[in-house]
Order: structure tokens, then sequence, then C-alpha cells
């Protein structure tokens, strides 16, 4: 065959190659997942399983061409700065931080490790990012939520509880540091508007949770709304529980929660989050700079709602509220 013959052949041969696996070669990277939420959390364990499912398809195998080294922080700040290290000593080409405690730890570790988070409210406000269309530093990613959804959960609420005169919103102020700047305007101003007294609960324990959540109960016509925070995540089973034994109806920013039990909830899809942000994993692993990825919103929201829980309060859904929910518990 002659030479330029062979060279025509072999070029229709690597144009046919998967273009993934043309421009990775053949280094293995690495890339580190520190999660803020447990690991025995079913929840937890579906994103993972959906971030690693998008990276495959995208042309990332784990334990062929990248290694993913996870690990948990479990809702504990000190344990998530321990982890940090950890994870940082191992030099990943990428790390893949998921809430903002997780975020501020490893942004005050390291400069020059490309991060890409996950479940994070206000990476402006928090300092994470210069701005949301040009983040300007090693970090970029996807909120996970807006202010304005706190007006959406009270809305929701007050549709569903006739007579609602004051609502609480819960969130523990270690986790969820920026939440009060960041959703209480928007909360108060929707409980203004909606004849609601407004409330904070902040909340460091199981105890507190309890304590705070049988105070609505002791007066009537009391709601609750449970902030988007990994503590809260974590603890789900006893908010969901106290909510229930204190005839308290709540509003939650996860399915997860509604599906154990809780009365409802509205929020952006954590497992569509995921998914996306293994595209800026993907970019990044092939030289992009999160300096010039955009940070991103939210595109799918989900509406669940526990039919059981409503009949447990003596509430009656309305059939308006039925319909437009992707998902009713019975």
């Amino acid at each position: 065959m002659r030479r330029r013959e062979f060279i025509t052949l072999l070029g229709g041969v690597v144009a046919g190659w998967p273009l993934a696996a043309r421009a990775q070669g053949d280094r293995m990277r690495r890339i580190a997942v520190l999660m803020g939420w447990s690991e025995s959390d079913p929840a937890a364990k579906a994103v993972v399983s959906g971030f690693k499912q998008s990276l495959s398809e995208l042309g990332w195998s784990d334990g062929r061409n990248v290694q993913i080294d996870i690990r948990w922080g479990a809702g504990n700040v000190e344990q998530m700065q321990a982890l940090v290290k950890e994870l940082v000593d191992l030099h990943p080409d990428l790390i893949l931080a998921q809430t903002t405690p997780v975020t501020a730890a490893l942004q005050r570790d390291t400069q020059t490790i490309p991060i890409v988070f996950v479940g994070v409210v206000d990476p402006v406000g928090s300092g994470f990012v210069a701005g949301l269309p040009h983040p300007g530093r090693n970090i970029t990613g996807f909120i996970n939520y807006e202010p304005s959804l706190a007006g959406k959960w009270l809305e929701l609420l007050s549709g569903i509880v006739p007579g609602l005169k004051r609502v609480a919103i819960m969130f523990n102020p270690a986790t969820a540091p920026f939440g009060r700047s960041y959703f209480l305007p928007s909360f108060e101003a929707s409980a203004r508007l909606l004849n609601l007294e407004p409330m904070t609960a902040q909340v460091h324990s199981d105890a507190e949770i309890e304590t705070a959540i049988k105070l609505l109960g002791s007066e009537p016509n009391s709601g609750l709304v449970v902030m988007p925070d990994g503590y809260m995540v974590i603890h789900r089973e006893q908010i969901i529980s106290a909510a229930g034994r204190n005839k308290v109806p709540a509003i939650y920013d996860d399915l997860y929660f509604v599906r154990e039990g809780g009365l409802v909830g509205y929020g952006p899809s954590e497992l569509d989050i995921f998914r996306r942000s293994a595209s800026y994993v993907d970019r990044i692993l092939h030289g992009e700079k999160p300096a010039d990825l955009p940070v991103q919103l939210p595109v799918k929201f989900e509406m669940a709602l526990n039919a059981k829980a409503a009949r447990a309060l003596g509430l009656t859904v309305p059939p308006s509220l039925l319909a437009i929910a992707d998902e009713v518990i019975e």
C-alpha cells in the first residue's frame, strides 16, 4: 500500500473513533467527589449513581480511564474539613463538591484544583465566584435554588392548609450559612402578601428540631418550611416524624421528604443537577477552565404530595394542586 493511501485510511479510522476516546488519551484521570450528605442515604446514592452514569455516557468509565474517589461529610462541618484535606492531598484533576459547607472548605484549601459544585444556593454571596456568567476562579457549578422559591413554598403550603396564620422556616446556620440572607427576604415578603406571620427556627440538633416543631404544634394554624440544607436532608426522618406527631403541616424542598412521609415537596431535581454536572466535569477534563464556564441554574422542577400525610393532618388537598403534582403518594 502506498504511503498516501495508508495515511488516508488511517485518517478515516481515527475519524470514526468516539470523540471522547480520542481526546482523553491514555492517562488515567482522577476525580474526587465530596458529598455533604451521608453515605447510607438512598437519595445520596441515587444522585451519585446518576452522575457516574452521565460521565459514562460522555466516555469516562470508573476504573478504566478515570478513578473516582468519593467521601461523605454526613452533615458534619468538621468531618467535611478533614475530608477536604484528604482529597486535596490526592492531587485529583477535579473535585465535585456537594453543598455550600463542602465548597467553602475546598475553597479555603485549594485555589488551583478545578472545582465543580452542586447543591450550592448562593455562590456569589458565599464568595465562591465573582459572578454567575463569569465565575473568574477555579470554581464553577450548578445552583439548585433561587431565592424566589421561598415564596412558592409559602404559596403552596397556604393553598393546602386553610386558615394558616404563621409559618416558620427551619435551617441549621452552620450548614446553611447564607440561607438567612438568601431566602429570608423572599420568605418574609411573601408571608406579608399572604397575611402570614413569618418566623425562623434555627436548629443544631435533633433535640432542637423536636423543640421547635413542638412549639409550632402548640400554636393553632401554624406551618413549617424546611429550608434547603444538607443538615435538614440528613435529619429528615426526625423532622417528618416530629411534624406528624405535632400536627404541623410542612413543605420541603425535596421529594425524598414526601416519599418518606412528609406532606408536600417542591424544588429542583437533584438527580437532574448531578447528571448535568457531568458535562462540566467532562469539559474541564478536556482542557476548559472553570473560570470560563458560567454557573448554571436549575431547569427541572418537581412537586410531590403525600395524600396519606394530608389525611393524618385532617387536610383535603385541592384538586388543582393534585392535577399539577408530578407525584401523588397514597
